[in-house]
């Protein structure tokens, strides 16, 4: 007997009923992105961060000494793969986490104020800065939250936390008229 499985989002139910058109806060769930943990040997942070930077369609987020998630939505996670394969084994590791992690989009005006309900970081521009990533704990989770611009955020946290972060922000974010959506 064969089963048939059905490929859905984890947060594919608890985006059900919310409004189609997006609020200036809005909170955005990406569908398909490709993450991938990357780790440098030790001493070698400078050359593997330029190789990491040195591929096309891809973000590079800090996440500690000597580890990054190199994360993108334009290419599938063999093409990340095939390009991270170029890289000299010898001084850099990696595995894809594209499965075991969630990608949420935050932006709007608000977005610093609802997000201080969740983090303990200062999230001010002059301290956190447009590109700039770091782990931290949001809504009581380990994710990794990079400012993509002067309103925007985004935050990867692991598969199995996604719902309990996605119900956490969008409650912080009721008093903002934060809505929520899939990412187009």
């Amino acid at each position: 007997m064969s089963v048939a499985y059905q490929n859905r989002h984890v947060l594919e139910d608890h985006i059900s009923g919310f409004e189609a058109a997006a609020n200036p806060n809005h909170l955005a769930v990406v569908r398909k992105p490709a993450i991938f943990s990357v780790l440098g040997k030790a001493g070698e942070e400078g050359w593997v961060l330029a190789g990491l930077k040195a591929i096309d369609d891809v973000s590079v987020r800090s996440v500690g000494p000597r580890e990054w998630l190199v994360v993108s939505e334009t290419l599938g996670a063999d093409s990340v793969a095939r390009d991270l394969f170029l890289l000299d084994a010898a001084r850099v590791s990696f595995f894809e986490q594209s499965d075991g992690r969630v990608l949420l989009r935050i932006s709007g005006p608000s977005v610093r104020r609802i997000l201080a309900k969740c983090v303990a970081v200062d999230l001010h521009p002059q301290v956190f800065a447009e590109g700039q990533s770091a782990s931290m704990l949001c809504c009581h989770v380990s994710a990794n939250v990079t400012r993509t611009g002067a309103d925007s955020f985004e935050i990867i946290v692991p598969r199995s936390y996604a719902g309990s972060v996605f119900e956490e922000i969008m409650e912080m974010g009721r008093e903002f008229a934060l809505t929520a959506g899939f990412a187009d």
